[in-house]
């Protein structure tokens, strides 16, 4: 792993929630920090822009990601709402354990 971890953030859309965690950690941290979603919108949500403008974060020029399994691979975490993005399509998430940080289990949800 880099000095700084690269991060994936995953929801439906990629419009609103995935682009904002990505704004704000981005933000705070200046590591790989990116956003996808398994069904990804056409823009990003205008109120999400503007709320992230808000607290001094651009995320206007961002675009909607398909989430793939290569995107989730290169990277060291991989955080999302596991109660929307989980469906047969969704590809394999990583977790992690202070035990074990490369263990993967399947797409189902359970531990996107």
């Amino acid at each position: 792993m880099a000095d700084k971890p690269s991060v994936l953030f995953v929801c439906v859309h990629n419009a609103g929630r995935s682009q904002m965690a990505a704004g704000y950690l981005n933000q705070l941290s200046g590591g790989r920090i990116r956003s996808a979603g398994s069904e990804p919108g056409d823009l990003i949500n205008p109120v999400a822009v503007l709320a992230m403008a808000e607290e001094g974060i651009d995320i206007a020029a961002e675009q909607p990601k398909l989430l793939t399994t290569d995107a989730v691979k290169a990277s060291d975490v991989v955080m999302g709402d596991a109660t929307r993005i989980g469906n047969s399509t969704t590809p394999q998430a990583k977790t992690s354990s202070t035990s074990d940080q490369s263990a993967t289990k399947s797409g189902d949800g359970s531990n996107a």
